[in-house]
């Protein structure tokens, strides 16, 4: 069986509506006009009466009989029989004891009005039909009006209903373009309710999407360039050890390096996706971190790749304790450190004081065009190197409800870590060492204000 649609959905509600509008008048009109019926009907017999000189005269209205009653002399008018049902008045005259009213008679209602004057009653008799007939007059009234308005009623729904479909139908056209990854189509939306709200959301997918796709596009791109190319080395290094133009260890050495590159862009790509998963799982925000050791083993890491490096700590005691997981800190300190180490003259130094962590390298300030999408995914760098690294240290801290700002120092680059949420209740142990004196004003001053700044990734 066919559902109705939401036309035929409205026009039934209006039919329903009608129908009870029609029963409830039909039920309560009656009643509550009776008296005013029963009072016009009294005036039209008063009225009646004026105008007829004898009872014989019922011309007026058939339906009103006329008795008049002279002292002992009593008038009855010829369709005395025919309104009452009875040739005799005087068994309803004892029921006329008023100057207007109604009485019963053989289960029949009557209704009366009387005048007297120069010793003569006049009473003019009818039965409920008047009123009968005014009922039918005032309920195809109701019915007129009541049926025009369904009418005017039912247009304004169908016009607004087609209206109402419509929309719906392209906003239907619009997912189903969206279903179809065609983001191109902008939802529009002119009104000023729920719909549009629904529009407006549409809308913010939409842009969302195509946002996402396009990113998604570029990533496929870079990640298929960033993998090609130590493939493309190994490859050439393996055909040339093949030809004897270089030897087995040489070959051997410069493979490994490629693959080890190779594995940690797939370890990055591993942690980001990882990432996605850690949004879904909101109890591992509330584990705590004491970034202290995973500085040492990160530094201890990095200090083999470039011994001429000098790597200096500054550790407040009562400020190691963070949230996330030893994982994600590691992630986060091992990715600035594998960039500051490329960058570094003499000197990376870490700071942790005032619930922030300040990371600085003596390194060549970053070009300000690199700065606004520095922590975007396979950004392309000064030196046109594409990576992840920046990008996992800026989601994993923004997925622990911290920030990041960078800083183009006077002898160097500092990066920032502002921490907002600092847990007193667990402290590290004491990790202090010196500051070298010609880092420590710019290492101060970041520390203070940790504004946006520089620096660029792998």
């Amino acid at each position: 069986m066919r559902k109705p649609n939401l036309t035929e959905q409205l026009l039934f509600i209006c039919i329903v509506i009608v129908v009870i509008m029609i029963i409830s008048l039909g039920i309560i009109l009656p009643r509550n006009l009776l008296p005013i019926y029963e009072d016009n009907l009294y005036n039209y017999l008063g009225e009646s009466l004026n105008i007829l000189d004898s009872p014989e005269n019922s011309k007026i209205n058939s339906e009103v009989a006329y008795i008049y009653v002279n002292n002992e002399n009593i008038y009855i008018s010829n369709n005395l029989n025919k309104v009452l049902g009875l040739d005799s008045p005087k068994e309803i005259l004892s029921k006329i004891n008023k100057e207007e009213g109604k009485f019963l008679y053989n289960k029949k209602v009557y209704y009366y009005s009387t005048i007297t004057s120069n010793n003569t009653k006049k009473i003019a008799l009818t039965g409920s039909s008047y009123i009968n007939d005014m009922r039918i007059s005032i309920f195809k009234i109701i019915l007129l009006v009541v049926g025009i308005t369904f009418i005017i009623v039912s247009m304004v729904i169908l016009i607004w209903s087609n209206s109402l479909v419509n929309r719906i139908k392209k906003l239907k056209e619009k997912i189903d373009n969206l279903n179809n990854d065609n983001y191109n189509h902008k939802i529009k939306y002119d009104y000023e309710d729920e719909i549009s709200t629904l529009e407006v959301a549409l809308e913010k997918m939409r842009v969302y999407l195509k946002e996402e796709e396009e990113y998604k596009n570029q990533m496929y791109q870079n990640i298929s360039h960033d993998f090609k190319t130590p493939i493309t080395v190994m490859k050439s290094y393996i055909e040339a050890f093949e030809d004897g133009v270089i030897t087995d260890k040489e070959a051997v050495k410069v493979s490994k390096e490629q693959l080890s590159k190779l594995e940690g862009k797939v370890h990055s790509l591993l942690y980001l996706n990882k990432l996605n998963y850690f949004k879904d799982k909101k109890d591992i925000i509330k584990e705590r971190c004491d970034v202290s050791k995973v500085v040492f083993d990160s530094v201890d890491k990095f200090s083999l790749v470039r011994n001429d490096v000098k790597f200096t700590l500054d550790i407040d005691e009562k400020n190691t304790i963070f949230k996330g997981s030893s994982e994600m800190w590691e992630a986060i300190i091992d990715n600035i450190l594998n960039n500051f180490i490329r960058y570094a003259n003499k000197e990376i130094k870490i700071t942790i004081k005032n619930n922030k962590i300040i990371l600085f390298n003596d390194g060549p300030n970053i070009d300000k065009d690199v700065l606004n999408n520095i922590f975007s995914p396979f950004e392309k760098g000064v030196n046109g190197v594409f990576g992840l690294g920046l990008s996992i240290v800026k989601k994993t801290l923004t997925f622990l409800n911290y920030d990041i700002n960078i800083q183009n120092t006077k002898n160097g680059v500092s990066l920032c870590e502002d921490v907002f949420d600092f847990d007193d209740d667990n402290l590290a142990k004491v990790i202090e060492t010196p500051v070298a004196e010609e880092h420590e004003e710019e290492a101060n001053t970041a520390l203070e204000s940790c504004p946006t700044g520089a620096i660029e990734e792998e």
